[in-house]
């Protein structure tokens, strides 16, 4: 899961595993392997990349 966390920046789209209600949400920061997403959904949440692995979206709509 950190592999695939690692490489996401802010501004990019995912969405949580656990969580498909929460909407598609942008990515704020990913410092240390705590990714803040922004969701429409649930807000700011920060998430432990070592225990989620966000999905990235490559297209909404």
């Amino acid at each position: 899961m950190m592999e695939l966390n690692a490489l996401l920046e802010p501004g990019m789209l995912v969405r949580h595993p656990q969580q498909p209600d929460w909407g598609v949400g942008q990515v704020q920061s990913n410092i240390g392997g705590r990714i803040t997403v922004n969701f429409p959904e649930a807000g700011k949440i920060v998430i432990d990349g070592a225990r989620v692995g966000l999905i990235q979206v490559y297209e909404t709509g």
